[in-house]
């Protein structure tokens, strides 16, 4: 068969939403960049093949920003119909056209070459220097060296071929001090799940059940399960009890005859108002939620959430709830099918449970992270999976230019991390974002309220606080220097509601449906001006149609003023701006 050799700096396996926002942040930062994906598409678990939206952390103003929020603004421009196909193309092209990446797809990693014994730097044991993958759409052997590597396989595959140190399972509530962990340690995770959609149309509708079916007469065969067609069937679950790597296909097979018993029940036996509806589409890919997880210079722990996170290297934060489902799934008859411990939101993530203890070059970014069981719970969901995968591109970054393993990062770069990702529209609770020299020493002019809203280095609202100015369509916003200054960017936040509903495709597609729009208060037209040597205002930027949040605008001009003019929103009659920098 063909072999092909691939020379980068930072190797990416996995290409779920953790993987696809790592190698974005890394290629973005000019590092040459492989992500391998054994689908033919990206997304994990967010993307058509399984099809679970994007959850993060709980509360208001909290949503995850960075390169997902780019993502998912994309998706509201041009998905208003929420079609997962359309969602599928946003995240390739996102990797795809993005300079610095090569992407191989239907690639599964096979093999780890590790370097010469005793070549690891102190303090660890060994050395990635390639991996290999089979593409089974070209029939080709793709190997891949680089300098540094990072696992968002969610399986954590580079684990068992490397040697790095993992585990599975729940640890005993004695190891950690943790009170929702169970007294004895196990092998058992949470299950695994395959969802369905259905559609609506504009007749009565019938379904024959496949024989081998599951059959479901009552609604008491569901205890204290939510099955109206409208609500999501996340609980459709099994195998936390057993492997949930080995056993995958023995699992969905039991879990298909489940979907097909459940649409069954709500079609044939009782009156669920479902005449008119038929199945759309249904997973054969199943969703995991726990797998193998990565021991890290730290583990994060229930005592470490629920202290809010607060670590000297934040990278990330959370705030979904310590979300445990029981292992059995749907064949857990005890009540409700998982337990809902509390998590403030937002806590953060430290940078040192993103790398591997043992081995030298190895990050990881996702539901693999170095975090108990109890902790992964809530760690796992994929607004949360991102962020941390767009922390881990930029450490591999600063890995890669600076020489750095990825624990040196920690010991020497870890404020220019911090500062790189805040720059990046990352959100890291209880720190500011740098203000430019340029922007903090000029005056700033405002029609009314409080300028320096402007430049706070809060770009959301929290608690009471807006960290934002409001104002009209039409008014100028003004940064006046004391001499011409020479003008390379102006870098803008803009309001693209942090509150609004997640993508939640629940399981039905109405007729006539179209929930997922632009949101009205984004700014979508404006004009960015300078007071140049000419004596006068010059235009330099004029937007049309903009829908994104973090906006760059680059110019090479010398002024001794911007300005900034809104000419439209997306329907809203204010204009709402967190962050208006000139550098």
């Amino acid at each position: 068969m063909r072999e092909v050799h691939h020379e980068v700096d930072f190797c990416v396996v996995g290409g779920g939403m953790a993987g696809v926002c790592a190698a974005i942040a890394a290629a973005r930062k000019g590092v040459k960049v492989v992500l391998l994906q054994d689908r033919p598409v990206l997304g994990g678990n967010a993307s058509s093949e399984i099809r679970m939206w994007i959850c993060g952390a709980h509360g208001p103003n909290n949503r995850e920003t960075g390169i997902l929020e780019e993502m998912q603004l994309e998706n509201l421009y041009r998905n208003n119909t929420c079609n997962y196909s359309i969602w599928d193309s946003i995240v390739y092209e996102k990797v795809r056209f993005q300079k610095n990446i090569t992407l191989l797809l239907n690639c599964s990693c096979t093999e780890v070459e590790m370097c010469d014994e005793g070549s690891a730097v102190e303090g660890y044991e060994k050395k990635i220097k390639s991996i290999k993958g089979w593409q089974m759409t070209t029939e080709t052997w793709h190997s891949v060296s680089a300098k540094v590597f990072s696992d968002c396989s969610g399986d954590s595959i580079l684990a068992p071929l490397s040697g790095a140190e993992f585990r599975v399972g729940r640890e005993a509530s004695k190891e950690y001090k943790e009170s929702i962990a169970p007294k004895v340690s196990d092998k058992k995770t949470m299950g695994i799940s395959c969802l369905f959609q259905v559609r609506e149309t504009d007749r009565p509708q019938k379904f024959t059940p496949p024989s081998w079916a599951n059959k479901y007469i009552n609604d008491s065969d569901f205890p204290e399960r939510e099955h109206h067609f409208k609500t999501n069937f996340w609980w459709i679950e099994l195998g936390g009890d057993k492997d949930s790597i080995s056993d995958t296909e023995e699992i969905r097979d039991e879990l298909l005859k489940i979907v097909f018993g459940v649409w069954d029940h709500i079609k044939n036996h009782g009156d669920h108002e479902a005449d008119n509806y038929v199945i759309d589409w249904i997973g054969f890919l199943p969703g995991k939620r726990e797998s193998r997880r990565y021991i890290g210079d730290h583990v994060i722990t229930q005592n470490d959430i629920e202290d809010g996170g607060k670590f000297d290297d934040i990278v990330a934060y959370g705030g979904w709830s310590m979300d445990d489902h029981f292992p059995a799934g749907m064949n857990y008859k005890g009540g409700y099918p998982t337990l809902f411990h509390f998590a403030p939101s937002p806590y953060g993530i430290p940078y040192r449970s993103l790398y591997s203890k043992n081995i030298e070059n190895l990050f990881f970014a996702g539901r693999n992270i170095s975090a108990t069981h109890s902790a992964m719970s809530s760690t796992r969901v994929m607004g949360t999976c991102s962020v941390i995968g767009q922390a881990v591109g930029v450490a591999a970054s600063i890995a890669v230019r600076r020489k750095l393993t990825p624990r040196g990062v920690y010991q020497k770069e870890i404020r220019e991390l911090q500062k790189l990702l805040k720059e990046a529209d990352c959100y890291l609770p209880g720190q500011k974002r740098e203000i430019p020299k340029l922007s903090r020493n000029a005056s700033l002019f405002v029609p009314k309220g409080d300028a320096d809203m402007l430049r706070n280095g809060i770009d959301r609202p929290v608690g009471d606080a807006t960290n934002s100015w409001t104002g009209n369509i039409g008014d100028r916003v003004v940064y006046n220097f004391e001499k011409n200054e020479k003008i390379k960017e102006v870098r803008l936040i803009f309001d693209s509601n942090l509150n609004r509903k997640v993508m939640n495709v629940q399981s039905v597609h109405l007729l006539n449906e179209d929930r997922y729009v632009v949101q009205p208060q984004m700014v979508k037209d404006f004009t960015i001006e300078v007071f140049d040597e000419s004596g006068g205002w010059t235009k330099v930027a004029d937007i049309k149609g903009n829908y994104q949040r973090l906006v760059r605008v680059k110019m090479d001009v010398f002024a001794s003023a911007v300005r900034f003019v809104a000419k439209a929103t997306w329907g809203d009659e204010k204009v709402n701006i967190f962050a208006f920098d000139v550098r």
